[in-house]
């Protein structure tokens, strides 16, 4: 089988998340490429809450609503689901709790008494997704030699209870059809954040600092739980304002630092990132997005701050704002990320959001270009130190506390070379223009890096226009049906040329964002660029491969 995609269901508190990732990780054992989208509401228990994962020969980054099998813990995960079944597709269901009435007309239906069988050997609720997934492995031809490797591989806790009840569930389930093994590679399967956290180590990361908001949250527990082994600095200060504080401290001595947050987090970042923009301290801020505005849907997904990171802050300074599509991207834009700002002196933004963060990809190390590090110019002794040395690039050379020689002055007010507060027009407008100045030396650098991606097919005169998390299902849109995609990964500074020639030849162009009021199309037509038709789509939800296909057709 190519492809084969699977829902499972229950409500929070079932331990749905970590039951999917164990389903990802049997399927990838069979060589499968896999993605995983998850929903969840913002409460501890009850709700509804479910993934998607997907299984499929090629790479993928994106779900599809139609789904081989649903694996339903309770009655809501049919009743809102069942919309999502093909003719062929096969259902396991908790007989215990599960009533499989309504449903359309569906050949292959297992009910197993969960319930029944976690009393009977006397094991913890939550061990119930345990059940049903050896009941899956039955159903699905896959041997439990298989699931007992991945459940000792990832399960730390309760390990032969959970084995236990997984071969009851096996053992009550007969075989529907059989997933044979595709492939004797097995990629490794990363969330967004595990991405992005690895990509920081590879840039050289010495300290992560951050207040807990979803759907950043577990780079700092993932980091976390890193530290020790990377020598990290992990802090979780009392607000977001103490965590950009703090980071500019770790800048100001030398320690290369990000921060993690939100919209809502971000907010009070601001006046904080201002500062390291007339401080000339680099920082790299991670900021995921979700629906808005105020805490709106605090678990769910958007592309709703594109300008607000653009523009957040009072005040003119160059800022580097990025937006990667995938794992590999997340990996090595952050490296990058990271090792620019130092070497430019400024606040870095890496615009995500909760279908990036929270989504689980198979991972290619092979698939990312060669990260260069970008070491900082440092002082060479050899004339007075002056921190604002104006410069020809607008880059100062660095000195750090620790160097006696050294008087290192930052400066929040407008200053001169030293750092000694200054009112003056002329070195106003002198250290107005150094720190201006470094865009173009910065823009220079970037296009090495391909700025803005083009995908399928280049002969197109049909393109669509995505950043951000869209990237994935763009490009299988894309491929189905034979589109050029562009990617601007690299949104400020805007690397205008370098988009122009990617959407040179089109006749139609289409943008697809994940919000109400089309960001990416305001920004591109502030640049001398217009689109001729937008999907836009804002309930919180990231788009399907079969939704997007559905609403490209309707345009054409």
């Amino acid at each position: 089988m190519k492809e084969f995609s699977l829902l499972l269901g229950g409500m929070a508190g079932d331990g749905i998340d970590k039951a999917s990732l164990i389903l990802a990780r049997i399927l990838n054992r069979l060589g499968y490429c896999i993605y995983i989208y998850r929903e969840y509401p913002s409460i501890i228990r009850g709700g509804h809450t479910y993934s998607i994962i997907r299984a499929s020969q090629n790479k993928i980054t994106t779900h599809t609503n139609k789904v081989d099998c649903i694996l339903a813990l309770n009655q809501d995960c049919l009743s809102l689901h069942k919309d999502r079944l093909k003719n062929d597709s096969f259902i396991i269901y908790d007989s215990d709790a599960v009533k499989p009435e309504g449903l359309p007309l569906i050949k292959q239906l297992q009910g197993i008494p969960l319930d029944k069988i976690i009393k009977e050997e006397k094991a913890l609720a939550v061990t119930r997704n345990s059940c049903i997934i050896g009941s899956f492995c039955k159903a699905s031809g896959i041997k439990m030699e298989i699931l007992e490797d991945v459940f000792k591989r990832n399960i730390s806790r309760e390990l032969d209870m959970n084995l236990k009840v997984a071969l009851k569930g096996n053992e009550n389930t007969k075989e529907l059809f059989k997933l044979e093994k595709i492939s004797e590679r097995c990629f490794p399967i990363f969330t967004g954040n595990e991405a992005i956290s690895f990509g920081l180590i590879k840039g050289g990361l010495n300290s992560y600092i951050a207040y807990p908001m979803t759907p950043t949250s577990n780079i700092l527990h993932f980091l976390a739980s890193l530290a020790e082994k990377f020598s990290l600095k992990v802090i979780h200060p009392e607000n977001e304002i103490s965590v950009m504080l703090m980071a500019e401290g770790f800048a100001y001595a030398g320690e290369r630092v990000a921060v993690g947050t939100a919209g809502g987090g971000f907010c009070l970042m601001t006046e904080g990132l201002t500062f390291a923009g007339m401080a000339e301290l680099p920082v790299v801020i991670i900021l995921g997005q979700r629906t808005g505005p105020s805490t709106g849907l605090p678990t769910y997904t958007g592309q709703t701050e594109l300008h607000f990171a653009l523009n957040a802050g009072q005040g003119e300074f160059t800022r580097l704002v990025i937006a990667p599509g995938d794992a590999e991207e997340a990996y090595f834009w952050s490296a990058l990320c990271l090792n620019l700002v130092w070497k430019y002196q400024l606040p870095g933004i890496i615009l995500v959001d909760k279908t990036l963060c929270e989504g689980t990809y198979s991972f290619n190390i092979d698939a990312i270009e060669n990260i260069k590090k970008c070491e900082p110019v440092l002082w060479d002794r050899k004339e007075q130190y002056k921190r604002y040395l104006n410069t020809e690039t607008g880059i100062s050379p660095l000195a750090f506390p620790s160097d006696k020689d050294a008087i290192i002055k930052i400066n929040s007010y407008e200053h001169d070379e030293a750092g000694i507060t200054i009112e003056d027009s002329v070195t106003t407008k002198d250290m107005c223009d150094k720190r201006l100045r470094k865009e173009k030396y910065l823009l220079e650098e970037l296009i090495e890096y391909k700025p803005v991606r083009v995908y399928e097919n280049a002969n197109s005169t049909v393109g669509i226009i995505c950043w951000g998390s869209n990237k994935g299902v763009c490009i299988e849109a894309g491929q189905n049906l034979g589109f050029k995609i562009i990617q601007p990964v690299v949104l400020s500074p805007f690397p205008k040329e370098e988009f122009k020639s990617a959407i040179s030849g089109l006749k139609k162009i289409i943008c697809v964002e994940n919000n109400a009021t089309g960001q990416l199309i305001k920004l591109i037509k502030y640049y001398g660029f217009d689109v001729d038709e937008k999907i836009l789509k804002y309930d919180g939800r990231p788009f399907s491969l079969d939704e997007l296909e559905n609403e490209l057709r309707k345009i054409l």
